[in-house]
């Protein structure tokens, strides 16, 4: 509808006409009652109407037209107001004005509930409407809190008293409504605040947080809000979280530094931060003055600047005739393209609690007050409250208030520590007694252990869900909590350190929380600066309060549940439950070597846990959070500081930091332009560390050229680790490992091992796998009958027809059916049959076969071609008889029960088999020696006498004894015990002469080929010279050849090793073997009568063989002499035994002192000496 003047009307007409009416005939103000406001006949039912209009036109309708007419027809500040200006406060029993004035609260309520832009819901109405509607909340804000005829908030408390003062129980709906209408319409008074979007044209210092601050205190709202909070669970219940939304938007974007600063600390920060603008705008200038423009600057400028590739660039101004750098400045603001840039993550509506906030000295001053009279009575049965209410996910608990929640924490947390630290003597001053010191029981609520598990699923909660404000906030909570805690540590109470000491412990001995705070600093990426700020200060805070702990707590264990997690997934994949683990009899020396590897691997390492924040993820958080250097506090600067130089000289990662725009980035903190403030308490920090960090760029640059090419991409860790160190890292990557071999316990027979394996497989719902085995087994059995019939047929069809009967032919060899694989039918199957020991277990016990390694997960299983159709057929019905009817036991116990692990049961029969008897006593001692024994151990014959002596003159003393003194039974226990770790002791000492050699360790191929060649000559040597021996060849005058040919023969027998009858004398030094000959050749020579021919061909053989080896050792001759003796003295000798048996004679070339060593070698007697032929021995061939 077009109005007179042209306009369109927005609002539907006949609805401007009903509320129009509804407006006049609430009342209004004439010159008749001397300006005073006049209630209309049918006040009360105006108002009502004008509530039901609200509430199903705008509500149900989804339309804003009546709150469009009330806006434009000035409800609340020319009725509204006024009623409740006309109720006094003496008047209190005035029912009528009672209900007027409730009736006006019910509907300033909806007309100053907030706003919601919502996308999807939104329509044309809400486009036209809400943004006169943000300001018309502004207005009414003002009007409420500024109005000067009355106290309007006060007098809206006291329309809810009457239902406050009931007791809890006793109070009805409608009182609960009223207490809520209450807190709400406080809440939205809070919450109005100037949209961003949208100019306020009036003056913003009377809606401002610090007008709002003193109208709460002026009208007494801070102490309801005081009340309320205080008896929270007692007195109140569904209000929490009304008044949390209070509570947060009156002190969000507070800075409580400045809060808690007196009047006249307050002054000289405000005159410091003035001194150092002044400070900063005069750098400024400076810089600005040092490429000021002459007084040719109204003229052009045009330079032509020639680049590394010589090609030219034009750049038009005075301000490319500065520097180079300047020239390049210039040409970049210039390019047109411009990459487009995303909206930022962070949240500037009104749950926006980053933005900062500046008060008056006043509203400072009353909402300082406030805080502290809260801290006091508060803040533990609030937040108390509304934590369990958000444990048990209440209905009344909305997506924000979480949000809301753990940054008021946060808030008051850092409040109190502020507090405590302004409230700390000076120095000089007096030191307060302990007794007189204030403890943190004021905020116990929030350090106990169920705020921290909602903690911790917040955070994971919103990590998950990348609800960045939200998680924003539960950072905030999670800083403020571990500097109160390390407060609490330095406390002079000793209480507090306790409770600080083991609220730490719960903290960082989850290595969960550990992994979330370096994946959230890890994974940031344009979420806003609030989150960016948050995320940094729990990295640093974090890490320095760890650090600090894991010293004073070397010990310090940390549980991880990943593991636990993975083997888990992997036992669900495989099939397998190890809940049921505890059933195997596990040796005692299995259950240490487990629980030293689990204590290995929870062993807290700081160093190892600070590398994960040296990713580049990491340190492109802190980049882009030290990239606002301008912008950012000394604290923060310091925040960065720390972090870099933790990189770069802690943890030896310097390479990290070396990249083009981080290091240009540092350069320009220092040397500028726009760089850091010079006077700034930073700088000189910043200056050592950019310095000694280009000094190892440029160092790094020599050593390693490749990194000049590296510095213009991200690093990744073995990237880093090689540029740092000049080697790849060196990972070591563990093999899976194969299902423990398990058995059934013995006692049982076949059937009734399967029938417990199938029953112990139900038992752990691993019918699928079960089914799957029946599978191979049905599959396998078609095809083996198959192959059969074929087979028979085959052999019916080659039986010759025309063959005799009665001729027997010969039986062709059986053909063997081929082997069948057994294929798993999914990944999860193919696990199970490396992983599950029960499902491996049946499979042997059914006769299947496994081909491969034991800890190769691609080892197969097979059906052996021994099993026939029959077999396999009768193996399938049994395992259908176990699984429709399961065996059962007596005593409840189960199937899994009766199968343990084959090392269980081999360490059982290795008990038995080391000490005779059997306590019942499962003593699992056993272990897995390195090297078996490699055989008795030599004695002395001296040390054994000894040794036996020493039994028996023990066993006759305690023989003397009468047997009530002798050992009873748990000293021979006890003694059994003493042999059996001594007998362990001795065995793990074992290094094993059966494996280990001396010689093994010889790897000199030149020395080896030196003897090797020795050996050779000397070889040669002896045959030629034992061939001339044999022959009488050079034979001295005067001396026969038997008689040589004895002295040869007794030289060479002293080293024979075949008589056994004989004992070996003499000096322990090296001998030489002799080499040995046939006994008939020995005394063929012995006897000198071998003949003629036999000597030729001998020899002629000889010649022939010069270059073969012999069959004995290489040496020729004994470095000392030895003699035998007979041990038969009673068999008479034989003449040849007397002619053969004679004293040796020293040999020329040995030494002196050997041939004082000399003695004579008896020769043992031949019972038959017969000439013959000489030949070698079959043993050199």
């Amino acid at each position: 509808m077009e109005l007179a003047d042209g306009r369109k009307d927005v609002v539907d007409p006949e609805v401007r006409a009903y509320v129009s009416s509804l407006v006049t005939a609430l009342g209004g103000s004439g010159a008749d009652e001397d300006g005073r406001y006049v209630l209309g006949d049918d006040a009360l039912a105006c108002l009502r109407d004008l509530k039901r209009w609200l509430k199903l036109y705008d509500e149900k309708a989804n339309r804003l037209d009546v709150a469009r007419c009330l806006a434009e027809s000035n409800l609340v500040g020319g009725d509204l107001l006024q009623i409740l200006a006309a109720w006094p406060e003496n008047a209190t029993d005035d029912r009528l004005k009672s209900k007027i004035a409730l009736a006006c609260l019910e509907l300033l309520v909806p007309l100053t509930w907030p706003l919601e832009k919502d996308p999807q819901n939104m329509t044309v109405n809400h486009h036209r409407h809400i943004p006169y509607l943000q300001l018309a909340h502004l207005g009414y804000k003002r009007s409420i809190i500024n109005y000067d005829g009355a106290r309007i908030l006060h007098t809206a408390v006291r329309c809810a008293l009457p239902s406050m003062a009931e007791a809890m129980g006793d109070r009805s709906t409608r009182d609960e409504g009223i207490i809520k209408l209450l807190l709400y319409f406080i809440r939205n008074i809070a919450m109005i605040a100037p949209p961003p979007s949208v100019q306020y044209q009036g003056d913003e210092a009377e809606i401002s947080r610090s007008a709002t601050i003193d109208a709460f205190d002026y009208q007494d709202i801070f102490h309801l809000l005081l009340t309320v909070s205080s008896t929270m669970g007692e007195e109140f219940n569904t209000q929490d979280v009304v008044l949390l939304d209070v509570l947060f938007h009156l002190i969000k974007g507070v800075d409580i530094e400045k809060l808690f600063m007196d009047e006249k600390k307050a002054n000289n920060s405000n005159m410091d931060e003035l001194v150092q603008l002044r400070k900063k705008e005069a750098a400024m200038l400076r810089g600005y003055q040092a490429n000021a423009p002459t007084r040719h600057n109204r003229f052009g400028a045009m330079v032509w600047m020639k680049r590394e590739d010589s090609r030219m660039t034009t750049i038009s101004g005075q301000a490319a005739l500065t520097s180079a750098k300047t020239s390049l400045a210039k040409m970049d603001s210039s390019k047109k393209f411009r990459p487009p840039r995303r909206a930022m993550k962070g949240d500037a509506g009104p749950m926006d609690f980053d933005t900062p906030v500046a008060l008056s000295v006043r509203a400072s001053k009353n909402l300082r007050t406030f805080v502290e009279d809260f801290l006091d009575s508060g803040f533990n049965p609030l937040f108390n409250h509304i934590r369990k209410a958000i444990d048990r996910e209440a209905e009344r608990i909305l997506e924000y208030h979480p949000r809301q929640f753990f940054y008021l924490v946060s808030w008051f947390l850092e409040a109190e520590r502020v507090r405590r630290r302004n409230k700390k003597p000076a120095r000089g001053q007096k030191q307060p007694a302990a007794e007189e010191l204030d403890s943190f029981a004021l905020i116990a609520s929030v350090l106990n252990q169920e705020m921290f598990v909602a903690l911790n699923r917040s955070m994971d909660f919103s990590y998950e869900n990348k609800s960045w404000a939200n998680l924003s906030a539960a950072m905030k909570c999670f800083t403020q909590i571990l500097l109160t805690v390390q407060e609490m540590s330095e406390s002079p109470l000793e209480e507090d350190q306790e409770i600080a000491e083991n609220i730490l412990n719960r903290i960082f001995y989850e290595e969960t929380t550990h992994d979330r705070v370096a994946n959230i600093t890890r994974t940031y990426k344009d979420q806003g600066f609030g989150y960016l700020d948050s995320c940094t200060e729990l990295t640093h805070n974090y890490m320095r309060i760890l650090e600090h702990y894991s010293k004073q707590n070397v010990d310090m264990q940390v549980r991880s549940r990943r593991r636990v997690r993975r083997k888990k997934k992997a036992a669900r994949e495989a099939g397998q439950d190890e809940g049921n683990d505890d059933n195997l009899d596990d040796s005692d020396a299995e259950d240490e070597a487990r629980a030293e590897r689990t204590s290995h691997e929870r062993k807290f390492d700081f160093k190892r846990f600070a590398s994960r924040f040296v990713t580049q993820g990491c340190i492109d958080t802190f980049v882009k959070f030290t990239s606002y250097y301008n912008d950012l506090k000394a604290e923060q600067l310091k925040r960065a500081h720390r972090f870099f130089y933790r990189v770069a000289f802690k943890q030896e990662m310097s390479v990290m930091l070396f990249r083009v725009d981080i290091v240009s980035l540092f350069y320009k903190m220092i040397k500028g332009p726009e760089g850091l403030d010079s006077t700034s308490a930073n700088f000189k920090e910043w200056d050592e560390l950019v310095r000694q960090l280009i000094k190892k760029c440029t160092r790094k640059i020599e050593e390693r050229p490749e990194l000049v090419v590296e510095m213009l991409f991200s690093k990744i860790n073995s990237t880093a680790h090689y540029l740092e160190y000049g080697y790849e890292k060196q990972t070591v990557t563990s093999k899976p490992r194969a299902a423990a071999e398990l058995e059934v316990k013995p006692g049982m027979e076949w059937e009734e091992q399967i029938g417990v394996v199938v029953g112990a497989l139900l038992d752990r719902n691993e019918g699928d796998l079960l089914r799957w085995v029946k599978t191979q087994l049905s599959g396998a059995e078609s095809e083996r009958r198959s192959w059969e019939a074929t087979n028979t047929a085959l052999q019916s069809v080659e039986k010759d027809p025309f063959a005799d009967d009665e001729t027997p032919a010969v039986a062709p060899e059986p053909l063997q059916p081929s082997t069948i694989l057994v294929k798993p039918s999914d990944d999860k199957c193919k696990v199970a049959m490396f992983k599950n020991g029960y499902l491996c277990l049946l499979m042997t016990l059914i006769s299947f076969q496994r081909f491969g390694e034991d800890d190769d997960p691609e080892a197969t299983w097979t059906i052996p071609p021994s099993l026939s159709a029959d077999q396999l057929k009768q193996l399938l019905d049994l395992i259908n008889k176990s699984e429709f009817s399961p065996p059962t036991f007596d005593d409840g116990r189960e199937a899994a029960d009766f199968i343990r692990r084959k090392s269980a049961g081999a360490a059982g029969r290795r008990r038995a088999a080391f000490d005779d008897e059997d306590d019942g006593i499962d003593d699992d001692d056993d272990e897995e020696l390195l090297f078996p024994a490699g055989g008795p151990t030599a004695m002395k014959k001296s040390d054994a006498l000894k040794e036996l002596k020493k039994t028996r003159r023990r066993r006759r003393k305690e023989g003397t004894e009468s047997e009530d003194d002798g050992p009873t039974e748990e000293q021979l226990r006890a003694r059994r015990d003493v042999r059996r770790q001594k007998e362990l002791e001795k065995n793990r000492k074992i290094k094993s002469d059966l494996f280990v050699h001396d010689s093994d360790e010889e790897d000199d191929e030149e020395r080896d080929k030196a003897f090797f060649e020795a050996e050779e000559k000397l070889r040669q040597r002896s045959k030629i010279q034992i061939m001339k021996e044999l022959l009488g060849v050079g034979e001295s005058k005067g001396q026969p050849a038997a008689t040589k040919g004895k002295k040869r023969h007794s030289n060479e027998m002293a080293s024979d090793s075949d008589d056994e009858n004989t004992i070996m004398t003499g000096n322990k030094k090296r001998q030489s073997s002799a080499i040995s000959i046939d006994s008939d050749e020995e005394a063929t020579a012995a006897s000198g009568r071998s003949s003629s021919p036999a000597r030729d061909s001998v020899l002629a053989e000889s010649e022939g063989d010069a270059t073969d080896t012999p069959m004995s050792s290489p040496h020729t001759k004994s470095t000392q002499p030895k003699r035998r003796k007979v041990l038969n003295d009673d068999e008479p000798a034989s003449p040849v035994q007397s002619a053969v048996t004679k004293i040796v004679p020293v040999d020329e070339t040995m030494s002196d002192d050997e041939e004082e060593d000399a003695l004579p070698i008896l020769r043992p007697a031949r019972q038959r000496v017969r000439a013959g032929f000489i030949v070698d021995s079959s043993d050199e061939e």
